[in-house]
């Protein structure tokens, strides 16, 4: 099979052959027909995630169809339309037994200490990495595999401080940011939605999804967020960013007994002490999600009420897709189709 390998960081994948490894018992071989790319691969490549071994076979957001399974797997036949749920754990720790694999030891992750699914198979160790596709396309389902399910899980960890009336405020309207305003406007109690960037193209897309309020973040966000709140400030904020810039933007906006969740890969800081923050503020991060979280994402863009827009690209562009997410020349979600 073909598949594109990372050899040395900050060097291009390299496209290859390479022989999937034998189907064993419990185990499942998918034909990957969607992978999505995310930019956490560019931090791959640059070195800057540790634990990475190299060679390594990129992409963790993956779906497509069964092309064999081992013995032992009753639920799974070929043919089946799958999502691979990534955060693979060891199964046995406290984080796993009580459903939440993503929070085990990264080496184990797909596409992160395992080979991914930029190739035409991936080997899938056991079929509770699995999620059957009903009413959604493979090269569909892949977006939501990470850009879907981690602002889900962050959003539904503001709920607990969200209520009518109250405001959420979304930061950075990336590809992230794209499904945050559409989650929180699906699930959230009542709470007006404020979305803030810095490119008029974007607030345009946040109105277009629904946000209440949009924001241009080269002005006085914090105050204007201040004013549509009556002065008491927004009680959830997700940072999709999480500069120093934005951090002090989501600090200057939240309110009392509010949430501030880091999404974003920035690097910023945020000076945190008893006065820096209003009473009793909750200042935590959110990671990716667990796989009912993912099957609860899944049935949210079946019903329609969540969407993504892709574009599809061949394996062997996977160089170029990187080059042009540097750029930010991608508008739509980049999903690698590698039997195309």
């Amino acid at each position: 099979m073909k598949a594109a390998r990372l050899y040395q960081f900050n060097e291009p994948l390299k496209i290859e052959e390479v022989t999937p490894r034998q189907v064993k018992s419990g185990e499942v071989l998918v034909k990957v027909t969607g992978a999505y790319v995310c930019t956490s691969d560019l931090d791959i490549i640059s070195g800057h995630i540790p634990e990475i071994k190299l060679p390594l076979t990129l992409g963790h957001n993956n779906a497509g169809y069964v092309e064999q399974v081992g013995q032992g797997v009753p639920d799974f036949k070929k043919g089946d339309a799958v999502a691979v749920f990534g955060g693979w754990g060891c199964g046995s720790c406290r984080f796993c037994r009580q459903g939440e694999e993503q929070l085990c030891s990264l080496t184990r992750w797909v596409g992160f200490g395992v080979d991914g699914g930029y190739a035409e198979y991936l080997h899938v160790p056991s079929p509770r990495h699995l999620i059957k596709l009903d009413k959604l396309e493979p090269v569909d389902a892949a977006p939501l595999l990470d850009i879907g399910l981690t602002p889900y899980r962050a959003v539904k960890l503001t709920l607990p401080h969200l209520y009518p009336g109250s405001a959420a405020v979304i930061i950075g309207v990336g590809n992230i940011g794209y499904f945050a305003v559409q989650i929180m406007k699906a699930i959230s109690p009542g709470a007006s939605v404020i979305a803030v960037d810095v490119r008029d193209d974007r607030l345009e897309l946040a109105s277009q999804l629904g946000a209440d309020w949009v924001i241009d973040g080269r002005g006085k966000a914090a105050d204007e967020i201040k004013k549509i709140t009556g002065g008491e400030g927004a009680q959830a904020v997700i940072d999709t960013v999480c500069s120093n810039d934005t951090l002090g933007l989501a600090s200057a906006a939240v309110g009392r007994k509010a949430i501030i969740m880091l999404l974003g890969l920035a690097g910023g800081t945020l000076p945190y002490s008893f006065l820096a923050l209003p009473a009793e503020c909750v200042l935590t991060n959110s990671v990716w999600g667990t796989y009912n979280e993912l099957e609860e994402v899944l049935a949210l863009a079946a019903a329609g009420k969540i969407k993504a827009d892709i574009q599809r690209f061949p394996l062997k562009d996977i160089n170029a897709v990187f080059s042009s997410i540097r750029k930010g020349q991608l508008e739509k979600q980049a999903v690698i189709t590698p039997w195309s």
